[in-house]
């Protein structure tokens, strides 16, 4: 059991600039606080207890402002960020190295009692506002931003931004030393993105009118050629364009 403690005050260390000494880690951090709570409820969940279980973590939500099943299933090094508005649904399960800022839900989306919550796998970061609903699965190192809406699979080593989450790029290692990655202001903008490549399109259709209007006879071969590579470069960005509205990234 201390030898956990030790674990996640040094956890709260690597991640968190704020943490000035173990006593204030200790005193002052709601996160580790509902930490410590769940996993007490957590073993009287598997024994049964379950009245007891909720109890606990009811009194923890009220002291901490975090909400955590007692029937979730979370690993080692789990870190919470001020914490407050997290709500963490019964079947979650998350893996070693997970991060979450305040105000993130892992939510289920169905009355029945089955698999009905995310998946987190290890690496994960979870900006704040966040809300990842359904049974699916977060890869490993991947980074949902704030206040995004993921409901579909992530693959490993994704950046997931807007609503609905869409994965707009790839993320290099996530914890380096145990140390997380805080550049959160560095996402890209992917509304931005498809704009962009629409007026590449919209270029490229106007340079194809222009070559038209310059003789209707049989064009030459440098006409020719440059036909062949606006046509190209058109299917290019149509391709760019259908794999951002699939939500695969561009």
């Amino acid at each position: 059991m201390f030898k956990r403690i030790r674990e996640d005050i040094q956890t709260a260390f690597d991640r968190d600039p704020a943490a000035c000494s173990t006593w204030t880690v200790l005193t002052c951090s709601p996160g580790m606080h509902a930490i410590w709570f769940y996993r007490v409820a957590h073993r009287l969940w598997k024994l049964d207890l379950c009245w007891v279980a909720r109890f606990i973590m009811h009194i923890a939500r009220w002291l901490t402002g975090i909400e955590i099943h007692p029937g979730a299933s979370i690993g080692r090094r789990f870190f919470i960020d001020h914490g407050m508005g997290i709500v963490i649904g019964e079947t979650t399960e998350i893996a070693d190295d997970v991060t979450l800022y305040h105000g993130v839900t892992l939510g289920g989306t169905t009355w029945v009692a089955e698999k009905r919550h995310p998946t987190l796998e290890a690496g994960v970061v979870v900006g704040a506002g966040a809300k990842v609903l359904g049974p699916i699965t977060i890869g490993e190192q991947s980074r949902i931003g704030s206040n995004a809406v993921v409901l579909k699979e992530v693959p490993p080593h994704s950046t997931v931004v807007g609503i609905p989450g869409t994965v707009v790029g790839k993320t290099d290692t996530m914890l380096e030393d145990g140390k997380i990655n805080l550049d959160h202001h560095l996402m890209p903008n992917p509304v931005a993105e498809a704009i962009k490549h629409v007026l590449q399109m919209v270029d490229d259709v106007n340079a194809r009118v222009d070559n038209l209007h310059e003789g209707m006879d049989k064009p030459s071969a440098a006409q020719a050629k440059q036909e062949k590579d606006i046509t190209k470069d058109i299917e290019k960005e149509h391709k760019k364009l259908a794999r951002f509205l699939d939500g695969e990234g561009i």
